[in-house]
Order: structure tokens, then sequence, then C-alpha cells
């Protein structure tokens, strides 16, 4: 499939700006929390930038996206402004969620931003709902899902998958198969070789692509959607990747060494950065001129979100049902 050189460096922004974002979120939430001033969880997506940006890059402003626990990404790749995120993460009421959800819940509706969920899995099921409204109105919007490898052992995460085949609606379901929930290794929680396979019971396309490869990730979703839009439902995909950090900032690296660093020689963002440069698109100094401009723009984020208050006690009902 071909993608023009103006699409693929937004695409290397894209994944900058992830990155960059990440490792900043990082370093204020250590700060805060030597500060005692406890931020919640942080789960950062390093490692995992071209999934999320090669999958968004296929969507339009109003389809839908369901993220995970680890969305920081999905929200960025999607369009998400990344001075909310950065209040949000702070608890402020500039943030996206108004400083009530936190790392873990980042929405924006006016970006089809669904948000986050910190149950496992529980943004499989809910997919459901902007995936059967779009096929009832005949708006030609999908939804793709974000899951990890242990939600594909949830039960709703089956239940959904089927209730999606039977219906057949547009939704696209990503597995970003990082090789751990957690701590477990996935051959030690997940009963086939590949999450993709999960699909044959269901009657539906399964693929699994390489997700640190942003343009494979890019054509795999690229497919699922337009067979969705075709009204030819629901498809599964699991992209193979592995995430750089601990599971979250509260939890020390188990994993092994040289596991770790087989895996940072296969960094989705150096690897684009090749390809890049041998394409003709980009040398390595047009490379930093954007690395130059997105750590500008993460300064930004920080500097919006410190200064932004904090929000008022008094209007913590705002926004609830009443019961």
């Amino acid at each position: 499939m071909s993608i023009d050189a103006s699409r693929m460096k937004e695409m290397l922004r894209l994944m900058y700006t992830i990155r960059y974002f990440e490792d900043r979120a990082c370093e204020l939430y250590t700060e805060n929390w030597e500060a005692d001033n406890f931020l919640g969880a942080l789960h950062p997506s390093n490692g995992q930038e071209a999934v999320a940006v090669g999958a968004c890059s296929c969507l339009n402003d109003d389809d839908y996206v369901l993220s995970t626990h680890r969305g920081h990404g999905h929200f960025i790749a999607k369009g998400g402004n990344v001075k909310s995120m950065m209040a949000e993460l702070l608890g402020k009421e500039t943030g996206c969620s108004r400083g009530r959800g936190g790392s873990m819940h980042m929405f924006d509706p006016d970006k089809g931003l669904m948000g986050g969920n910190g149950i496992v899995g529980g943004g499989t099921p809910l997919a459901l709902g902007p995936a059967f409204a779009a096929d009832y109105r005949g708006t030609q919007q999908v939804t793709v899902c974000f899951f990890g490898d242990g939600a594909s052992s949830q039960g709703p995460f089956h239940e959904a998958l089927n209730l999606a085949a039977l219906w057949a609606l547009p939704v696209i379901y990503i597995c970003e198969a990082n090789a751990y929930a957690v701590a477990t290794p996935t051959s030690e929680a997940v009963s086939v070789p590949n999450v993709a396979d999960r699909a044959a019971a269901y009657g539906c396309p399964g693929v699994s692509v390489d997700g640190n490869d942003v343009l494979a990730v890019h054509e795999a979703v690229s497919t699922a959607v337009a067979h969705a839009r075709a009204g030819k439902g629901p498809s599964l995909l699991e992209a193979v990747t592995y995430r750089m950090t601990p599971h979250c900032m509260v939890m020390n690296e188990g994993r092994d060494a040289d596991e770790i660093a087989r895996w940072r020689d296969r960094d989705p963002i150096t690897r684009f950065e090749v390809h890049l440069c041998e394409s003709g698109i980009m040398d390595e100094a047009q490379q930093q001129d954007m690395q130059q401009q997105v750590a500008e723009l993460i300064a930004d984020a920080v500097t919006f979100a410190q200064n932004s208050p904090y929000p008022d006690p008094a209007s913590v009902a705002e926004g609830l049902w009443a019961t």
C-alpha cells in the first residue's frame, strides 16, 4: 500500500511525540512521587509507538478508538491534545477529563477517543456500543479497540468478538502483544501461539503483524478498516511488539536484560528513521529538527499543565448522574 512522503513524516512526528511524552511523564511522575504527591498509576508505552500510529493513521476523525491502561500513545496518535493530556496526568482542571481521570482515563469525544480502562479487557465489550451505533445509523464509521495479551484470555473479550461477528459490526480488535500480562509471559497464559488464531473460532479474519513496523501495522489495519466499512464485520489483529519499560512506574523490572536488549535493537522509531533516510524521504538533520520541535511541544505541555489550576473541590459532583 502506497503512503506518500508527507504522511510518513507525520507518522514519524507522532511516534516522536509519544516517546517524548512518555519520557517526560515518567520524569514528572518520579518528581511527584519523591515529593509525596501520588499521581495514581502510570503505564508507559515506550516501544509500542508503531502500533498506535500505524493503526490510527488509517482512521478518520469521526472513527472511534477505545484505549487501555497503557493508552497515552493511542490518544496522541488519534489527534488528542498533548497539553490537555499532560494536565490530566497532573490532576488539573484543564485536563481532558478535568483532572478526574488521570492516566488511564483519557477522553476526547470530538476526536472519537472514548477513553481508556483500568479493567483488563474492559474496553472490548464497550467497543460494541459505538460500533453498533455506527452500523445502525449507517455512517460508515469504524471502531478500533486496543487490548493486551492478557485481555485475550478474559471472558468479555470472547463474548465481544462473538457478538461483533454475529452482528457483523464494524469493529477492529487490535491486540498489542507485548509478550507479558504485567509480569506473566504470554506463553504461560495464552493457549495458542498467536492471539490472532483465536479469530477462527468466530469466523472473522485474524492477522498477526510486526508491531514494530509502523508501515506493516498501517497496511494490516487499512485492510481491516476497509473490511469493516464494507459491512463485512470485525477483524482481529495481533501486533507483535514489546514495551521497553517496566509494567508501570511502581514496579521494578523483572524481565531478562538480554531479552530487553534484543528488543531495543528493534526499536520501532529507529527502524522507521532508517527507512525514511534510506528512501530519501528525510535525512538525519531533518529528523533532528523534528525531534527538537517535538521536544518544545512537550515542554510547552508541561508548562501548561503545571500552571493550570486544580479542580475546585466544590465541583466534585459535576457531571455525575443523580441517583
